[in-house]
């Protein structure tokens, strides 16, 4: 039995943001997201996260929870226009719950959650080229590789480029 069977993907409450704040504020997380995720993460942007996610609906993004402690986050972000049947798919796990297949388990769950709950049929997720265990996580969930965007990503001061996996829903 792996370590990350004792994982679970929930809605996120207001008891998360200690937790929350103490993982996300690291630099190593930061620098494999974009910009949008704050650094340093600080108690009012965790506050700012935990107040918005009690006002979205649908839920789209959830706290991954191992062995009943925060360990990350993963969510969607749905698409509209011509784009309206697919989304994006996004996750972090916090440093110390770096190589526990955490993610793999967590994305498993969030693709059901996806092709369960919402009228899409295609996910895709953009890793950074520095990433290379996202790119793992998302291959182990049956993604592949549909493109490299060269030099798409700025971050750091550096260029880099953005690979573009996909997951389609099988009928």
């Amino acid at each position: 039995m792996s370590s990350a069977t004792h994982t679970t993907i929930r809605p996120w409450t207001s008891d998360d943001l200690s937790d929350l704040v103490a993982l996300a504020d690291n630099v190593q997380i930061w620098n494999r997201l974009r910009n949008t995720f704050p650094h340093p993460y600080t108690r009012a942007d965790g506050e700012a996260w935990l107040l918005l996610m009690q006002q979205m609906t649908p839920v789209v993004n959830f706290a991954i929870e191992y062995n009943g402690t925060l360990a990350g986050g993963i969510g969607l972000i749905l698409n509209g226009d011509v784009y309206v049947r697919s989304a994006e798919v996004g996750y972090w796990i916090g440093e110390p719950y770096w190589g526990l297949g955490i993610a793999t388990e967590a994305l498993r769950q969030m693709v059901h959650h996806s092709f369960t709950y919402f009228d899409i049929v295609r996910l895709y997720a953009e890793v950074f080229e520095n990433n290379k265990a996202s790119m793992r996580v998302l291959e182990k969930n049956g993604f592949y590789l549909e493109g490299v965007r060269r030099k798409a990503v700025f971050k750091n001061d550096q260029l880099m480029d953005d690979y573009i996996w996909v997951l389609l829903r099988s009928w």
